[in-house]
């Protein structure tokens, strides 16, 4: 039943393969000589089973180049010793297995068998063979193999040489061409395919990181401020809105920028009346960058009288330097990288 199993599942296997170079169903006959040394068989004391000259037939399949699987049944006409002139008929059946060192032509075998002759009796089989291909589906194959007695502790050799035929070896289908791919674009030109450019449309002029966009180096930059006035006074001149219009383009420029308007004045007078001008003056130019659009939460001002005195001469010059108020504004501002 097992054997019956296994030959119905082999049969459906090749009923359902399709024709490939290395797949298909192969049949075959061979001739084959079995040596045999069964003693005293039926219990019969000096009657023995030699060796067997027989045909056979092979049904299998090949899965690839390295596997093939078969059904084979051999009849059997064994020598008798003991008996004059008397033979014994029998038949073997079974199922092999056959694998391909490196997909060539010499292959193992190993499988099992049932030997039906003065009794039923199964056996294991290992050997090794060797297929010679005439074409594309005509083989000669020559094997030999040892089979050991499962139910009996009877040792044999065997020896075939036969021919086999594959079907379905249809040639090997046209290998499909791959489609064309379209050519690699990278639109701006910025050395990053369009496919991994993140920041297209980026300018040539700018070098980019491996995202396309463009790259940016931090730089400190500053603006500096002085205004100067006329003797007690704190009226800002017109001479001044200029320099006071460029630290305010500078301060809308850079958002986090603040400044702190210093005030000063000469030594002449009190220093308490000098303090409160200076704080005056201080308070006219934030006036006037109010005016040009800053904010004054970004405004701070102080004044030092005459505590921090540029030129300490009491001199008409020295007191004219003294006079003034003074900003220094810095920030970080990023810029863009130049491509090489």
């Amino acid at each position: 039943m097992k054997l019956k199993a296994l030959s119905i599942a082999l049969l459906i296997a090749a009923g359902s393969a399709q024709a490939q170079d290395d797949q298909g169903v192969f049949v075959g006959v061979y001739g084959d000589y079995y040596k045999s040394k069964w003693l005293n068989i039926r219990d019969a004391v000096g009657v023995n089973v030699d060796n067997s000259s027989s045909w056979g037939a092979e049904l299998g399949y090949k899965f690839n180049e390295y596997w093939r699987a078969r059904l084979e049944y051999a009849d059997m006409d064994f020598k008798l010793s003991g008996l004059r002139n008397d033979t014994l008929s029998g038949s073997r059946v079974g199922i092999d297995g056959l694998y391909h060192f490196n997909g060539g032509p010499l292959y193992a075998v190993f499988g099992v068998k049932s030997i039906d002759a003065f009794d039923k009796m199964t056996f294991a089989n290992l050997g090794a063979g060797y297929q010679l291909m005439a074409d594309k589906n005509w083989a000669v194959n020559f094997e030999t193999a040892v089979y050991q007695g499962i139910d009996r502790s009877y040792t044999d050799v065997n020896a075939k040489l036969g021919m086999s035929y594959l079907f379905g070896m249809g040639s090997a289908p046209a290998p499909i061409e791959p489609a064309p791919q379209p050519a690699p674009v990278d639109s701006d030109q910025d050395g990053v395919l369009d496919e991994n450019d993140k920041c297209p449309g980026t300018p040539m002029v700018d070098a980019v990181d491996s995202n396309g966009c463009t790259l940016y180096r931090e730089e400190k930059v500053s603006v500096s401020l002085l205004v100067r006035f006329a003797h007690d006074k704190a009226n800002v001149t017109e001479q001044y809105f200029k320099d006071i219009d460029a630290v305010a383009e500078f301060m809308k420029k850079h958002s986090d920028a603040t400044v702190v308007l210093e005030g000063h004045t000469s030594s002449i007078g009190d220093a308490q009346y000098n303090q409160v001008l200076s704080k005056k003056r201080a308070d006219a130019v934030a006036k006037q960058l109010v005016k040009l659009g800053v904010a004054d939460s970004r405004i701070s001002t102080v004044g030092y009288g005459e505590e921090r005195l540029l030129n300490k001469a009491y001199r008409k010059t020295a007191h004219a330097e003294n006079r003034r108020v003074e900003a220094n504004i810095t920030t970080i501002e990023k810029v863009k990288v130049k491509r090489q």
